[in-house]
């Protein structure tokens, strides 16, 4: 009854209040509220994933927008520990002999790879997307068929959706991804030099993380905009295959901006790119450049002496190399610029 009657006296106080008065009582009462949902007290915070703001959106492969927590807490280990990505990982294989339904490899499991059309003999793309992406996501749906437009290849998909909503899994989605690529290797008689390994976005360091797992050094590693809010220790790498390449299309937003791979390609200044209105289309164009080189070629950049010739598209360097393409440029290394059309082809030559 002391309750009601505190209720009732607040309520009557209320009523002497002006519109103004409510509406900003209203106003911090929901700014209070928020800030005890963003920080809960029982949820200690242990680090960060990257520099920066804690919180920030960031969209999927679809456009939907996320809002992601950049901050490492309790809860974040607790995570870490229910995913199993050696367990939920999927692997999809795509040939010249099935182009458009995959024939599923699975880990441990010697038949499913012996009835299927992988031949060893042949190079094998791996293709890991980005996140909260799957094996429908754009980055599949482009690379699966201008690879095999390209070559007469293996390309294996892999499907890491189970985890992909949280990105920082994509650490341990790579490193089961590489196991798995051994064991594949084991089995069948493949060797690493062989493989063309592709990651887009937080993907993007996957792949190369997924290539330093893998027993024996891997051919061809590339990083489509690999993304910029990320765990420095956990970075795309120069060592992480005999070639490395990275193409860096909305750096210093999504995407990564300083230089990562042997080979660093900064179309149009590596930042924004023409025909785009959006960050996140921006950030596609990394793989619809792979994709069209993988089919007609071009993308000829020009040699830089440093980051800031290549971001000002001022180099003057010599020497060309072309973006892509399905044979590694193994040997070379340096940053590059190009200049690219608003609307596919996107090449110039």
């Amino acid at each position: 009854m002391i309750i009601m009657n505190n209720i009732k006296c607040v309520v009557s106080s209320t009523a002497q209040f002006d519109t103004a008065t409510m509406a900003r009582t209203a106003a911090i009462l929901v700014l209070f509220v928020g800030l005890a949902a963003a920080y809960p007290t029982n949820d200690p915070i242990l680090g960060k994933w990257s520099p920066g703001l804690r919180y920030d959106y960031m969209e999927d492969d679809s456009g939907s927008v996320h809002l992601v927590d950049n901050w490492l807490k309790l809860s974040d280990y607790e995570k870490l520990a229910r995913y199993n990505p050696d367990a939920s990982n999927r692997y999809h294989l795509f040939t010249r002999q099935n182009p458009s339904i995959s024939q599923p490899l699975v880990l441990n499991n010697a038949g499913t790879v012996t009835s299927s059309n992988f031949n060893a003999r042949r190079r094998t793309i791996v293709l890991m997307h980005g996140f909260a992406g799957s094996v429908t996501s754009g980055f599949n749906t482009v690379l699966v068929p201008a690879f095999l437009a390209a070559g007469d290849v293996n390309v294996i998909v892999l499907d890491w959706s189970a985890g992909s909503a949280w990105g920082p899994r994509a650490i341990q989605a790579g490193q089961a991804a590489g196991r798995f690529i051994t064991w594949l290797n084991r089995i069948t008689g493949a060797t690493p030099n062989t493989y063309h390994i592709v990651g887009y976005s937080v993907g993007g360091h996957g792949a190369g993380i997924m290539a330093r797992t893998v027993s024996g050094n891997v051919g061809y590693v590339t990083g489509c905009d690999p993304a910029d809010r990320w765990d420095t220790a956990w970075l795309f790498r120069p060592s992480d295959g005999l070639y490395t390449e990275v193409i860096h299309t909305n750096g210093g937003d999504i995407g990564y901006l300083n230089p990562l791979a042997h080979v660093d390609f900064y179309p149009n200044g590596g930042r924004t790119m023409p025909g785009c209105m959006t960050s996140l289309c921006h950030h596609y164009r990394s793989y619809y450049y792979l994709g069209e080189s993988l089919r007609t070629g071009g993308f000829t950049g020009r040699r830089c002496a440093n980051l800031n010739q290549a971001l000002s598209g001022t180099c003057n360097a010599s020497g060309t190399l072309r973006l892509g393409g399905l044979e590694p440029k193994t040997g070379n290394s340096g940053i590059f610029h190009l200049v690219t059309n608003p609307l596919a082809p996107f090449s110039r030559g």
